[in-house]
């Protein structure tokens, strides 16, 4: 029994080692794999890699974005899982190749010439005939027409059998279209190399020297240069693929390449000095080319390779390719003007430089950080439908959605075609509190003209990285300046203002006959615009600081609903009468001419006016307005040593060739069983042949059909209209 138990020990190993290796070279488990890699690769094209955590969270919600994280399916192409899936796909189709190919090696130099005469009849394309020659002359015959159409020929001479049982004769066996086997071999091949080379060229190597060699994901800030030698790679490392950043003037020798919970840096065998960037527009402002002038700087030997990189246009030095990614500011310097948007905000100026030093401001109470984060010369928006937007378009909390990014290319106009402006500079920064929370903000410099005629400032802000930017439109005067806003809105402020202008507009609206309306005219007059000055937020029981909305909230609390349309078309005409007087007296006290009551000038009051309220929800104390700048440029480089690539390129050329000669080249076989006319009788010499011909092919089309029939009479020499198939 004891024995028994040891052999089935003995003989267990070999047979699980069998069964896996069917299974791994069978065909259902690589379809399986790629079945995988298909549903993985849809995922990773829905879901957007490598993007920040939050921006998963916004849009799917906490849970999801954990799952993701936690599948890596917000890097699915350099998962592990991903990885191993190319690695069992690798080892199953190579046990396939490796099973398959001496089979199919064998099958190629064999041309069955050993088959039954007999077995021919079984063929569904066959032909019998009679010639008028002997066996071997038609044997030669036909080996010499089929060698000169392509085929591969062996003959073979059968002597009779003692018994009877088999004649003697010829057997002519060919064959043709070999090249369908090697394309199964190819097309199988082109997939390993395919997934050795997408191995190679990916994270698999970088990934290994974090596993193995010591390296480990740097997650912190500050200066490549003082990062540690355990976040670096060597310049020798086998395949990379990183960013680097060179601003004009100045080089760069390290790379960065992004990891799923951080970055490593990897060192090149040269450096990178930008000593030109270059950038052609199109006559909308829409950038058409943009190349740079580098020198290639070898770090052993110190030579200097000067080189031009455009897009599709890469330069290659020791093996690693340079490629024009994109390009960004390199550290441009900037001029900034505060304009106040709070009552106890002050103006001043700063300078800075973008991606530099942040600023501390202290601007009221409110002590903010500014940091400078990005400095566009050219900004190109869509006008196409600006002319048909109203410019009174009440929103809140510095809102113009719906009025400005339909505007300025917001995609919701589908059927109209575009018309692409260039609207000039803009600065963006952020304002962080003590907290630590950073608003982002993006301001243009000069007016832009959005299609109703009156020229505007455009105060971008957003509070998260991945929502849109909502703007306050602020009217630009008659000196193409924001002054005319500013002095406005100060006015607004001043009691002493306010007062001056309710009685110019009671002296111009009210009848000297009757008082009692003067009077009633200045209590309405200085309620509204007390209320739209924000200073009666607390006796107006309105939630509000001031503008169009503690208007709203006033007349909701204090004026029944019934009449609440009448009353509030009669206060915002005089708060437009009012309004209009506030801008003058602010004018004349900085020494300037009335404005005129004519369309002109109440459209710049309408703008002004809507600036005021929405200016009350503006979230900082001031608006930063660049008043100059000295730009400078950056490129920015993706480098790639890639190996794999060439790997690749030959898979895909072993691909087409595969896929080409199993879908068009035909494998077919051909017989021809030569015997004397009356074999088996004494009558061996005779000068007449019977002659049955096999076809097979392993795809039967019309082409075959045809084949067949021209080699039946080609070969046979028969007469068309005499039937040989049987």
């Amino acid at each position: 029994m004891s024995v028994s138990t040891h052999g089935l020990r003995v003989h267990r190993g070999p047979q699980v080692l069998r069964a896996g290796v069917e299974l791994f070279s069978s065909m259902r488990f690589a379809i399986a794999l790629l079945t995988i890699i298909c549903i993985a690769s849809i995922i990773g094209t829905v879901i957007k890699q490598h993007e920040p955590v939050n921006n998963y969270i916004n849009q799917f919600g906490p849970f999801w974005a954990e799952f993701f994280r936690a599948a890596r399916l917000d890097t699915i192409y350099s998962a592990w899982w991903f990885l191993l899936i190319l690695l069992f796909l690798v080892i199953s189709t190579t046990l396939c190749i490796a099973r398959n190919t001496p089979r199919i090696l064998v099958d190629l130099k064999t041309f069955k010439e050993d088959i039954r005469a007999q077995s021919l009849k079984a063929f569904g394309q066959r032909a019998e005939t009679h010639l008028d020659e002997a066996p071997d002359a038609a044997a030669n015959r036909i080996g010499q027409l089929l060698v000169s159409g392509g085929w591969k020929v062996k003959l073979q001479q059968r002597e009779a059998t003692g018994d009877g049982k088999s004649a003697g004769g010829w057997m002519v066996a060919a064959r043709a279209g070999g090249a369908h086997k090697l394309g199964y071999i190819a097309a199988h091949s082109a997939i390993v190399l395919v997934c050795i080379g997408g191995l190679l060229d990916g994270d698999l190597v970088v990934r290994a020297q974090t596993w193995f060699n010591g390296k480990s994901v740097f997650t912190g800030g500050g200066m490549i240069a003082d990062v540690a030698p355990e976040h670096r790679l060597s310049a020798s490392n086998p395949t990379f693929r990183g960013n680097i950043l060179v601003p004009e003037g100045g080089q760069g020798s390290v790379a960065i390449l992004n990891q799923a919970d951080g970055v490593l840096l990897q060192e090149l065998p040269f450096s990178i000095e930008l000593k030109k960037f270059i950038v052609d527009y199109y006559s909308t402002g829409m950038p058409k080319l943009f190349a740079s002038e580098v020198v290639l700087h070898d770090r052993e030997t110190g030579a200097q390779v000067p080189a031009r990189i455009e897009v599709n246009h890469p330069a290659s030095y020791k093996g690693v390719e340079i490629y024009q990614s994109s390009f960004d500011d390199g550290g441009s310097k900037v001029k900034l003007k505060a304009v106040p948007m709070a009552a106890a905000a002050k103006p001043f100026e700063v300078e800075g430089i973008i991606g530099g030093p942040s600023t501390e401001i202290t601007n009221g109470k409110e002590k903010l950080t500014l940091e400078y984060a990005a400095l566009r010369v050219i900004n190109v928006e869509n006008f196409a439908d600006a002319g048909a937007m109203s410019s009174g378009a009440d929103v809140r909390k510095v809102d113009l959605r719906h009025d400005i990014e339909s505007r300025l290319g917001a995609a919701n106009k589908v059927n109209k075609p575009k018309v692409l402006r260039n609207i000039g500079p803009s600065i963006g920064y952020k304002l962080r509190d003590a907290a630590g929370q950073a608003r982002e903000y993006q301001n243009y410099m000069v007016p832009v003209d959005t299609g109703d005629g009156q020229p505007v400032f455009l105060l971008g802000m957003r509070e998260k990285p991945e929502d849109p930017f909502r703007y306050l439109r602020v009217p630009a005067d008659d000196q193409g300046s924001m002054d005319g806003f500013v002095r406005m809105r100060a006015a607004l402020g001043d009691a002493d203002t306010r007062a001056r202008a309710i009685e110019r507009y009671i002296a111009k609206a009210s009848d000297p006959k009757r008082p009692e309306m003067a009077e009633q005219l200045r209590v309405s007059a200085t309620r509204a615009l007390a209320l739209f000055a924000g200073s009666e937020r607390a006796k107006a029981d309105a939630t509000t600081v001031g503008g169009w909305q503690a208007i709203a909230e006033f007349m909701e609390v204090n004026v029944p609903e019934a009449e609440r349309e009448r009353a509030g078309g009669v206060l915002v005409r005089i708060l437009n009468d009012v309004l209009f007087e506030v801008l003058n007296l602010s004018r004349e006290g900085a020494g300037l001419a009335a404005m005129p009551n004519d369309e002109k000038s109440q459209a710049y009051l309408t703008q002004a006016v809507l600036a005021i309220s929405d200016a009350h929800f503006y979230p900082a104390p001031v608006a930063m307005m660049m008043t100059d700048f000295t730009q400078v440029q950056a490129s920015v480089f993706q480098v790639a040593r890639a190996p794999g690539k060439s790997v690749v390129y030959l898979g895909c050329l072993l691909l087409i060739i595969g896929i080409f000669a199993m879908l068009y080249v035909r494998e077919r076989r051909l017989w021809v069983w030569l015997t004397p006319q009356g074999a088996g009788s004494a009558d061996n010499g005779s000068n007449s042949t019977a002659a049955t011909m096999a076809f097979s092919v392993n795809r039967k089309t019309i082409d075959s059909d045809r084949e067949f029939e021209h080699l039946k009479y080609k070969l046979l020499a028969l007469n068309k209209d005499e039937p040989a198939t049987k």
